[in-house]
């Protein structure tokens, strides 16, 4: 196995969903598992939760058809609801895996109801089709915009080739510390309900809470929640609260594959953007852009080794980067922590995301594959 890997925390796994659940009590909840799991490896995430007896998610989510595919291959019972509508190509996985699709437009129920009636041909056996129905209440993503799905949600319900099995909407801006556009959404997605009610519409289980909504907005939980970040250990922001605790589940994790001192006005590098001051001691570590260490922390990041802190130097390169270490006592298969905690010093995805400008999602989505994932309890 290569010195870089990623180390996974399955308790911290598993102790961030149980706080969730504790957080949202009876509610149901789908657990987020797009993008290989936010690039903790989907396999290992599953089978901790599906440990957990009556406490496991009542349902999972995805993006994309394949991922679902992938879910039913690895054996999960539960419903998984795919967040992008399907294209005619995919449309038969529907029956063949028992996945619920998105859906909020007619040309979405024709590809169905197509892939539905071929399929019929070669088995006679009539079953509704399970769809979850996305509302646009100010994404300006995907969904019917929420004053014109009374309509079309009607129509559905009447429609006996469907079964509507939910509603759901997606915040904006639930993880920013001013609500108020969240709970606008809000208001939009409740008074959409109220008049299906009113008219008798069963439109299944409502859901519209992400991470930040979980975390500091309740009354958004309706039937079932959709944590996705907090699964793996880190808020939606920085402006949110921090009413369930969770710690990362993911460190990234390398040794030093060489060690050298260079002489003052050397520089280090492509680019030769770093020059030492003095007589430096620098070390290399076999990382770099290609395993998802990001390009722009060049001459930026710091890296912990022997519960010390050290600075990056240089550029990062595809496959190596350099950190100096001063005159200090390290040595060829030290451990270097790039992300991670040792000896009360600690690198988490948010040192890096204010370096980066972005999310502890794009951190942890773009450790690549290429990086082998090691699972620790």
């Amino acid at each position: 196995m290569r010195p870089t890997y990623a180390e996974i925390s399955l308790n911290n796994l598993k102790s961030n969903f149980l706080n969730i659940r504790k957080k949202v009590r009876n509610v149901k909840i789908m657990a987020v598992v797009k993008a290989d799991a936010y690039g903790h490896g989907v396999k290992k995430v599953i089978n901790v939760y599906n440990s957990l007896g009556d406490k496991k998610p009542e349902y999972y989510a995805v993006a994309i058809c394949d991922e679902a595919i992938k879910l039913r291959k690895y054996n999960v019972k539960q419903p998984i609801l795919v967040f992008d509508p399907f294209e005619k190509n995919e449309a038969e996985a529907v029956f063949t895996y028992k996945i619920i699709p998105t859906v909020f437009e007619n040309s979405h129920l024709d590809i169905l109801l197509r892939a539905r009636n071929k399929r019929r041909r070669k088995n006679s056996i009539f079953k509704k089709i399970k769809v979850h129905i996305k509302i646009d209440t100010g994404m300006n993503r995907l969904g019917i915009n929420s004053d014109e799905a009374v309509t079309f949600i009607e129509k559905l319900s009447h429609n006996d080739n469907f079964l509507i099995d939910g509603i759901y909407t997606h915040f904006a801006t639930s993880d920013e510390k001013d609500k108020t556009f969240a709970n606008l959404q809000l208001k939009r997605l409740k008074d959409l309900l109220n008049e299906l009610k009113k008219r008798n519409i069963n439109y299944g289980l409502a859901h519209a809470a992400n991470s930040g909504a979980i975390l500091d907005i309740p009354e958004s939980y309706f039937d079932m929640v959709r944590p996705g970040i907090c699964l793996y250990g880190y808020y939606p922001s920085l402006e949110t609260s921090e009413s369930i605790p969770v710690k990362p589940v993911m460190s990234l994790i390398s040794r030093i594959a060489s060690v050298k001192t260079i002489s003052k006005n050397d520089t280090v590098g492509y680019g030769r953007t770093y020059t030492a001051k003095v007589k430096t001691k620098i070390v290399s570590v076999p990382v770099g852009y290609a395993d998802g260490y990001n390009r722009n922390l060049s001459n930026k990041a710091r890296a912990i080794i022997n519960g010390r802190s050290y600075n990056l130097i240089g550029k990062v390169s595809m496959d190596r980067i350099i950190f100096n270490v001063k005159d200090d006592d390290v040595r060829v298969n030290d451990k270097v922590i790039l992300i991670g905690e040792e000896n009360g010093s600690q690198v988490t995805a948010w040192d890096w995301c204010k370096l980066l400008d972005t999310i502890p999602y794009e951190i942890t989505c773009n450790i690549s594959k290429r990086v082998p994932r090691v699972y620790r309890k």
